[in-house]
């Protein structure tokens, strides 16, 4: 069977540690045995191995994510990747496309769809491989898996079923109710919609075909830009009259904000933090290399990175989106597929960023028109390619970069650079990529 993550996010609710780049799910908050951390990503992927270890794993995502999931999970999954954001049902059709036209799989092969970022036990992921075998089985053309609510939620939409079987038809979905509305809806045998669902790979093909006029996957990515922005929900699961649900009745939580975040976390804090004996129910995350100290305070949030501070009451939290949709900052942090870079200094005419790359790792053979630069090896060792030339560097070595020259680094050992950009005009989009000469 296949997996198929799919991997969003504009990274608003959980700032001041996700952004434009760094959604939610690359954020490294699951301590290890071994000392490290892992992210949301890791952690589904790791459990997607563990309990269905058959299945082949396709990240449906943007561009901006991909050097994020190759630096955290290798080449170990397949990536869709979007041309642009166009709501979940052109990504459902263009992963499916890369399936069958790319991937060569058959239209019977069965599909499940479930977020990338979801915190639930290893039995959620059975029931997926339950879920992928009632559409594989022909019990409906489509099946939904439905989350027992654990209370009369706002946030999410219930699916109604036929009856209170384990699984059961569909009968019709109800939109995010109030808190009375969600309680009848309960009573009734109502499901959480959990956005997880499994379908013969023919039938998204055949979706695409009668809606978009097409479904092969070289026309959607070409077209993607102009397809109508609209989710799966809304184009096929509400349209489909022959629609099955699985109950799941097992731990889920969404965690799409700062409050339902701290509720799973090990530890009350990450990184350089101090808190006095008097701190009730607050939780410190600090990216940043100077310590935090917090006192006598309760319910409260504090998160710091590169990219800014939170202070928060844990329930307002919950309501940071549009404060946050206000602030402009360039992205100050990001995961490369090659490691990761920060930027330490912004002044008028220069950049100062620390570059760390992953052993047996390297850039992309580049230049620039409008920028020099100069790179300090701070530790490491690897080689440079420079307009063809290709020299040993390592710890103390200075490399001067000017402006057009063709430029790369690889990585033999982890390595650490501080790259200094200067020029009047530094902006990403300054970057000519070349095919490497030796």
């Amino acid at each position: 069977m296949h997996i198929v993550l799919l991997s969003g996010g504009s990274g608003k609710r959980l700032w001041p540690l996700s952004n434009d780049i760094r959604s939610k799910q690359f954020i490294p908050i699951f301590h290890q045995s071994d000392g490290t951390r892992r992210s949301m990503a890791q952690r589904v992927c790791g459990q997607v191995r563990r309990t269905i270890p058959e299945a082949e794993i396709t990240i449906a995502t943007s561009k901006a994510q991909v050097s994020a999931l190759r630096s955290q999970l290798g080449d170990t999954v397949d990536i869709s990747v979007e041309p642009c954001r166009r709501d979940t049902f052109p990504a459902i059709a263009l992963v499916s496309a890369y399936l069958h036209d790319v991937k060569g799989v058959g239209g019977d092969a069965t599909v499940a769809v479930c977020p990338v970022d979801p915190y639930v036990e290893d039995g959620y992921f059975s029931s997926v491989r339950h879920l992928a075998q009632l559409a594989a089985d022909g019990t409906a053309d489509l099946m939904l898996m439905g989350i027992e609510p654990s209370y009369p939620s706002e946030k999410y939409g219930y699916i109604m079923p036929q009856d209170k079987e384990n699984v059961s038809r569909v009968l019709s979905f109800r939109e995010k109710p109030d808190e009375s509305a969600a309680k009848r809806y309960i009573e009734q045998g109502a499901l959480w919609n959990s956005g997880v669902f499994a379908y013969r790979l023919s039938y998204v093909l055949e979706c695409s075909q009668a809606m978009l006029g097409y479904s092969d996957y070289d026309t959607l990515f070409s077209r993607y830009e102009q397809l109508e922005k609209i989710s799966f929900d809304y184009a096929v699961v509400e349209r489909e009259r022959n629609v099955g649900v699985l109950r799941y009745a097992g731990m889920w939580k969404d965690l799409g904000t700062w409050n339902t975040l701290t509720e799973i976390m090990e530890e009350n804090s990450l990184g350089d933090v101090t808190m006095d004996e008097c701190c009730r129910s607050t939780h410190v995350i600090n990216e940043l290399d100077v310590p935090i100290l917090v006192m006598g305070v309760q319910e409260l949030i504090v998160a710091a990175s590169p990219e800014g501070i939170l202070v928060a009451n844990k329930a307002a939290s919950s309501h940071m989106k549009p404060y946050v949709e206000q602030i402009h900052h360039p992205v100050m942090f990001a995961e490369k597929s090659w490691g990761s870079f920060r930027i330490i200094d912004v002044d008028e005419g220069c950049l100062t960023i620390k570059v760390m790359l992953n052993a047996g790792t390297a850039m992309n053979y580049h230049s620039h028109t409008r920028r020099c630069e100069v790179w300090n090896v701070v530790s490491g060792s690897g080689t440079v390619l420079l307009d063809g030339e290709k020299r040993e560097v390592t710890v103390g070595d200075v490399i001067d970069i000017p402006v057009g020259m063709k430029h790369k680094i690889s990585a033999r050992t982890r390595m650490v650079v501080i790259e200094v950009q200067i020029g009047e005009d530094i902006v990403k989009e300054d970057k000519i990529k070349w095919s490497e000469e030796v």
